[in-house]
């Protein structure tokens, strides 16, 4: 982008806007998966699938804008890392950033499980929380803050749609 930098109120709303269509897409695809087989694999891919290339297309777009973060520990970990150089966000855009992004996964759910008739804001039944999971969870955050930051460090950060997106649909595939 050329011109003076979008203002923070720009950059958090593209953060809100972005996170919500990519939780639209993860969970509208998840329910759709669902409702087309009862293979695990083939709902797996499907949705791993849709998460690739809606990740990739909002990176691509919004990532000009905000970073196209998506994630509050993304954002964070970019504010520490760019503390040295000077780049990345600043603390005031991570707190600005952070409360867009987790409204804007809310906002995502649940317009998913509107698209697709459900009743908006139901408890999940199956039981998520367990050691193996949350351990899943801190490996492929870890993995996504390195990806994402190791690119911009080695000046590649042109690849971060595909990379990053690639990265994710690969560990959409863990259990």
């Amino acid at each position: 982008m050329s011109g003076p930098p979008p203002s923070l109120a720009r950059r958090a709303a593209a953060e809100a806007i972005g996170t919500a269509a990519l939780v639209a897409v993860v969970v509208g695809s998840g329910i759709q998966a669902a409702e087309l087989t009862d293979d695990a694999g083939v709902r797996l891919l499907a949705n791993s699938l849709a998460t690739v290339l809606g990740l990739g297309t909002l990176i691509a777009l919004l990532g000009p804008v905000s970073g196209a973060h998506f994630n509050p520990l993304v954002s964070l970990a970019a504010h520490l890392v760019g503390r040295r150089t000077g780049t990345g966000p600043r603390l005031r855009d991570v707190a600005g950033y952070a409360p867009a992004q987790v409204a804007g996964a809310v906002a995502g759910a649940v317009l998913a499980d509107a698209m697709f008739a459900r009743p908006p804001m139901a408890l999940a039944t199956t039981d998520r929380f367990a050691a193996h999971l949350w351990l899943g969870e801190l490996v492929a955050t870890a993995g996504l803050v390195l990806l994402a930051l190791g690119l911009d460090r080695v000046g590649r950060s042109h690849l971060a749609p595909a990379a990053v997106a690639s990265y994710i649909g690969a560990s959409e595939s863990r259990p």
